[in-house]
């Protein structure tokens, strides 16, 4: 009998101990290679949405668009190490007061959703997030994760990654986007399939004007030092 029970104990522990070393795996492959279709495309692909899914390097994808992102989504992604502690305290309070919901994730917990897990906002997905984002912040560099990020995020129904969303949207490479280009993809990231990049509406417009100012800002104080000018 308690020879049974060890071996039984044995058989949980190797189970366990594969399990968690699955994300570690998933997470050093894509270090070193573009990641595969994630589940979100896949998901919409099965719905009838198509898959235009272009990988490009981070030296061909124009710098705008590193600062349009950093300036509309995380102004401390250079020095944070995977959570803005203040930018989630400050989504709380403005979520305990009503109003248009506003997140607090950062582009690397965003980059660890979009590539290693499904859509949703259920707190065993956010639970996973945040080991994945562990994981990421450990393994890749800033660069690396921009690198992802800027690739596999949904820019429009069935469009993900900044060459496939340039070419969809303004009929250029990632590489040749003008500030006011990547001001508006960038400004349509929080709803890509309401919104319009290329003949925006009102909101688009205001949100893609105060990101280009902003964009001015993450140069001119290196908030992108960890990305831009590297090799």
């Amino acid at each position: 009998m308690a020879k049974g029970r060890k071996s039984w104990r044995r058989v949980v522990l190797t189970a366990l101990l594969i399990l968690a070393l699955i994300p570690v795996a998933g997470v050093l492959i894509v270090a070193v290679a573009p990641p595969p279709p994630t589940i979100l495309m896949l998901r919409q692909l099965a719905r009838g949405e198509g898959m235009d899914y272009q990988w490009r390097g981070l030296n061909q994808i124009s710098p705008n668009l590193v600062n349009a992102a950093i300036a509309a989504e995380d102004a401390r992604f250079c020095s944070h190490h995977g959570f803005d502690m203040e930018a989630i305290q400050k989504a709380l309070d403005h979520n305990a007061e009503g109003g248009r919901i506003r997140g607090g994730s950062t582009i690397s917990q965003q980059t660890a959703k979009n590539v290693f897990l499904w859509p949703g906002r259920d707190w065993i997905r956010k639970g996973l997030e945040a080991g994945y984002t562990v994981l990421v912040e450990a393994v890749w560099s800033k660069r690396r994760i921009m690198e992802v990020y800027l690739n596999v995020v949904e820019w429009a129904p069935g469009v993900y990654g900044a060459q496939a969303a340039s070419r969809h949207w303004f009929g250029k490479d990632a590489r040749d986007l003008s500030p006011r280009e990547a001001a508006r993809l960038a400004a349509i990231l929080p709803a890509p399939r309401r919104y319009e990049a290329a003949a925006p509406g009102p909101y688009v417009r205001r949100r893609a004007s105060r990101i280009q100012a902003a964009m001015g800002t993450v140069r001119n104080e290196g908030l992108n030092a960890c990305v831009v000018g590297r090799g």
